[in-house]
């Protein structure tokens, strides 16, 4: 039996961080083991303990939680941060991808998805639901059209020159599996899907990651979203 998956709650809100951890209670595999109240105590907490994944919320008194993941993945690059919020907002999108953020997640989630978060995110995957997603992209594209050619960035939206090059470098089987990627799939889901090995999966994933400069699924499930290779 492989151990649980450790998790620190960071939230100012006592109500939340008690609310996510009844919640993930009944999940089985997965274990809270730290809370924080704020963003330089989940920094410290998190340094100190190197949990397996941190759940951090935006709004925190003192330092906020995407100052704190700044400073986090700086002092410990390989630390997994999701950010919960209730906020889609594109500054914070932004803020939260350049901070390398590997995923984000609505406090008002349903349970599974909640813990099918946790476990991706451990697992070096991409929680990216539909809801979310969309919420995502509609506040980097306020002022773009729904629609843009396959290929072509979302008007409006700074989109890295190096992410149109790397897209242009990736291979038929890479920009298959970025498509996927970008879905929200798993590893497990895409091997299945594709009928190659989850090793091949991951492969793949990490020469699209490098080819297109990311540091993690959701920023290449971004931009594969902005370059229209997938309907939202």
């Amino acid at each position: 039996m492989s151990d649980p998956i450790r998790v620190l709650i960071a939230d100012d809100d006592a109500l939340v961080r008690g609310g996510i951890k009844f919640v993930l209670s009944m999940v089985q595999g997965i274990e809270v083991l730290w809370e924080a109240g704020d963003g330089a105590e989940a920094v410290d907490t998190a340094l100190r303990h190197r949990p397996d994944v941190v759940l951090m919320d935006v709004q925190m008194p003192g330092t906020d939680g995407l100052t704190a993941l700044t400073s986090l993945r700086a002092q410990w690059p390989e630390a997994v941060v999701i950010i919960l919020t209730t906020f889609g907002e594109s500054d914070y999108v932004t803020r939260a991808l350049a901070g390398g953020a590997a995923g984000f997640l609505l406090k008002d989630a349903a349970p599974d998805d909640l813990g099918r978060a946790i476990r991706a995110a451990a697992n070096g995957d991409a929680f990216l639901s539909p809801a979310v997603t969309r919420q995502l992209l509609d506040g980097m594209n306020t002022t773009a059209p729904r629609a843009v050619p396959a290929g072509t960035p979302a008007p409006g939206i700074a989109v890295p020159e190096f992410a149109a090059r790397g897209l242009e470098e990736l291979s038929a089987r890479e920009r298959e599996v970025l498509v996927l990627v970008a879905q929200g799939l798993s590893n497990a889901a895409i091997s299945t899907q594709l009928w190659i090995s989850e090793a091949t999966v991951k492969t793949h994933v990490s020469r699209v990651l490098t080819k297109l400069g990311c540091d993690n699924r959701v920023q290449a499930a971004l931009i594969a979203h902005r370059f229209g290779l997938v309907q939202n």
